[in-house]
């Protein structure tokens, strides 16, 4: 059960960052997070920021585009709103504590951040399974050295505020784990 703060166009807005490795279930976990705060009458938003920073090419020193992904958030963050979404759930990868930051600052609001784990043999089974079922062979040796390196880097970062491990967990259970740890259930 949902707040009830949650349930009124007053409550104060907060959003949630969901991240991890490359393959780890970030957008699943989001999305699965959004049907639940759907099912509880919670205004909300859910963003796969990976889509806000695709655009070609991207600006030296900027390999990831975060510019571009911070200003468009600030953006349909600020649409959002006028709407009367309060709860924000985001998929996407913090590196760094000044990432964390740009993204608070961005949605102007309070975040927590949620990261999620697996088992890395795990992770690279997701990883084939996907780029085989997208036809994508070719970029899958990438993704594989990015989810090893993303996983040292988020380890050594220490962004999230708490961590929910995937490795056995059913997708509807990764979801109410989120929302319970956050307090946003």
């Amino acid at each position: 059960m949902l707040n009830h703060q949650d349930h009124t166009n007053g409550a104060e807005p907060r959003a949630l960052l969901i991240t991890g490795t490359v393959g780890v279930g970030k957008t699943s976990a989001a999305d699965a997070v959004g049907d639940l705060l759907q099912e509880a009458g919670v205004p909300h938003a859910v963003m796969d920021l990976d889509r806000l920073c695709q655009a070609w090419p991207a600006p030296e020193g900027d390999p990831f585009n975060l510019g571009l992904l911070l200003r468009n958030l600030r953006a349909l963050t600020a649409n959002y709103r006028d709407a009367g979404v309060r709860r924000f759930v985001l998929a996407g990868v913090a590196e760094s504590i000044a990432e964390r930051d740009g993204y608070r600052a961005a949605l102007g609001m309070p975040l927590q951040v949620c990261r999620l784990t697996a088992d890395l043999p795990v992770v690279h089974g997701r990883l084939r399974r996907r780029h085989e079922a997208d036809n994508d062979p070719g970029s899958l040796p990438w993704h594989l050295e990015r989810a090893d390196g993303l996983h040292r880097i988020l380890d050594q970062a220490g962004v999230a505020d708490f961590t929910v491990d995937t490795t056995r967990l059913p997708l509807p259970d990764v979801a109410s784990a989120v929302l319970r740890t956050a307090g946003w259930a």
